[in-house]
């Protein structure tokens, strides 16, 4: 089974950028499964490997690097690209985001265009 080109897991515990987020990346034709914290995150993509997660790095319980690591572990989701979406903008928060395999990080406050661009961006490579 081949994944929906357009699927994305959005994971946020602030509903306000939560929101924000699915709204600007549905305009953009994007099909969106959002989720509030880390472990619904991975339970999502588990279950269905979207064609990309944007997750925040700071929620509760996993938190988005927790499951970018988990993600990366296991042979079903490994390929998954991950846009790390977060506060954390010291130089070693975004060289920790890389390490753990992100694709792409955005730092807050950031704008929604150039989120819709990143999330374009990835999703175009091969």
């Amino acid at each position: 089974m081949s994944a929906d080109p357009t699927r994305v897991v959005v994971a946020d515990d602030d509903p306000d950028i939560r929101e924000l987020v699915t709204f600007k990346l549905e305009q953009a034709g994007y099909v969106i499964d959002a989720v509030e914290d880390g472990a619904a995150a991975w339970e999502t993509i588990a279950a269905a490997p979207p064609r990309l997660a944007v997750l925040d790095v700071m929620m509760p319980g996993l938190s988005g690097l927790d499951v970018l690591r988990k993600l990366r572990e296991e042979p079903a989701t490994r390929d998954v690209p991950v846009i790390l979406l977060t506060a954390r903008s010291r130089d070693s928060d975004v060289d920790g985001g890389f390490a753990a395999g992100a694709t792409d990080y955005v730092i807050k406050p950031f704008s929604p265009r150039e989120l819709v661009h990143r999330v374009s961006s990835v999703l175009r490579r091969p």
